[in-house]
């Protein structure tokens, strides 16, 4: 689980610090000494993540949170809508724009209408590539 974090934490900083533009990047982790290849889309994805403020309330892996998330991770949230249909995705996208609550706990997630549908589809999507 750490580990995951931490690939996932030195992706998120090599996409906001930018990207050369190839179709295919190589992140070196230097903390365990791998190599990880990360997709065009998911590397889009984790900088629109990144660009967000979806981590606020949104961790990795419940396991891997230094405190307490408000919403759920995004491990859960794969786990419980992976492998999605283009509908489940279209609903989450309209969900993430326009807020909610009840599906989770009570508490309500922030509406986001000033993202696009087509980055809150590539955000989603990824995240769904996460089911473990």
């Amino acid at each position: 689980m750490k580990k995951t974090f931490i690939i996932f934490s030195s992706v998120l900083l090599l996409t906001a610090c930018g990207s050369s533009g190839d179709k295919k990047s190589e992140k070196t982790d230097t903390t365990t000494s791998t190599t990880t290849t990360v997709s065009p889309s998911a590397e889009k994805a984790l900088e629109l993540i990144g660009q967000s403020d979806c981590t606020t309330c949104h961790k990795l892996d419940k396991n891997a949170t230094t405190g307490m998330a408000i919403g759920p991770a995004y491990s859960d949230v794969a786990a419980r809508y992976a492998p999605a249909a283009d509908t489940t995705i279209d609903r989450l996208v309209k969900k993430v724009i326009s807020g909610g609550s009840g599906v989770w706990g009570t508490a309500p997630m922030t509406a986001h209408p000033g993202l696009k549908e087509d980055d809150v589809k590539t955000i989603v999507t990824y995240i769904l590539t996460l089911k473990k």
